[in-house]
């Protein structure tokens, strides 16, 4: 009997450790798949980090490349709210000098030379400097994504300058070009206006300007008002200006605010001063009216002689003939 009930008690303590067995293993199991699970939502994590970290690392260099506004020289509005703009099909095919505005003057362009060919424009710009390597005709964001293949590198004319031959899609409009500085490695955003007004007045296809022969003006000697624009805006002209016509051509005479003056230059034409006392005057042919005439006038005033662009624009609907 005894020994009945010894077989009975270790049975029954055998079955309860086999229980407590059981759910140790189920408990360990289940923390096991909590561990896998766990794991495998920190990695995806940890990827994710890892790609938002590249992504931002990625932008991080774009913006690296492109100049921020603080690293920028002052910027100019050279947009005007009265322009409209100039496509080639209005205009005559050939090759006409023309005057370029940049909203920054570390993008000085000397001189620039317009194609008109087929309804296309392309021009031809002399920079002042070679601190640019190439332009891309649009943003700086836009040049680190668009690849080599779309920027537009210099080419050293026989003068040893840098001149980049650009598309114009059309004149008196802003144009967006970016510059990448040699020595800072940086795109420069500039935007870029083409003047229509400094074309000849042959190059129009409908010659519409207000001329001599337009105002059926007589020979004679006339006043108009004149207004002058550019430099550092301290430079002044006599208006009202007297301007005298002689077989229908007009020709005005400009008296500048200093004597400084030594020689102007309009339509690439160089004019030496008419007086030899006094502010410094000189007389320019005036070829139209109520539009920007582009000129250069070179002053002594500094310590080395220097050019000014300046445009003078003179106002038909003030003109007075002189008794």
């Amino acid at each position: 009997m005894k020994k009945t009930k010894v077989i009975l008690l270790v049975t029954v303590l055998t079955m309860g450790q086999l229980l407590v067995g059981c759910e140790a293993s189920k408990t360990n199991t289940a923390s096991n798949g909590e561990t896998v699970a766990n794991v495998s939502v920190n990695d995806t994590e940890t990827e994710s980090a890892a790609s938002d970290t590249a992504e931002a690392e990625e932008t991080t260099e774009e913006n690296s490349q492109v100049a921020s506004a603080d690293e920028m020289a002052d910027v100019a509005d050279v947009v005007e709210e009265d322009m409209t703009p100039v496509y080639a099909t209005e205009l005559k095919d050939g090759v006409y000098p023309v005057t370029v505005d940049s909203s920054s003057s570390m993008f000085s362009i000397t001189s620039c030379e317009l194609t008109v060919e087929n309804g296309t424009m392309s021009a031809v710009m002399t920079m002042g400097g070679t601190g640019y390597l190439k332009v891309f005709m649009g943003t700086g964001e836009e040049a680190v994504t668009a690849g080599e293949d779309a920027c537009i590198p210099y080419v050293e004319n026989e003068n040893g300058e840098h001149t980049f031959t650009v598309p114009v899609e059309a004149l008196d409009m802003g144009i967006d070009c970016s510059a990448f500085s040699k020595r800072k490695e940086k795109w420069y955003d500039r935007v870029l206006v083409f003047r229509a007004d400094s074309l000849p007045q042959e190059a129009f296809v409908n010659q519409t300007m207000v001329t001599v022969e337009s105002l059926s003006l007589e020979d004679g000697t006339y006043t108009v008002e004149v207004q002058l624009e550019g430099g550092s805006g301290k430079a002044t002209v006599e208006s009202p200006a007297t301007f005298k016509v002689e077989k229908g051509q007009a020709y005005a005479t400009i008296t500048w605010s200093s004597s400084n003056y030594d020689y102007m230059v309009v339509d690439e034409e160089k004019y030496e001063p008419i007086n030899t006392e006094g502010n410094s005057t000189f007389e320019i042919p005036l070829a139209s009216f109520d539009r920007k005439l582009s000129i250069a006038a070179n002053t002594t005033a500094m310590s080395t002689p220097h050019e000014i662009e300046y445009t003078l624009y003179f106002d038909s609907n003030s003109i007075t003939k002189v008794p």
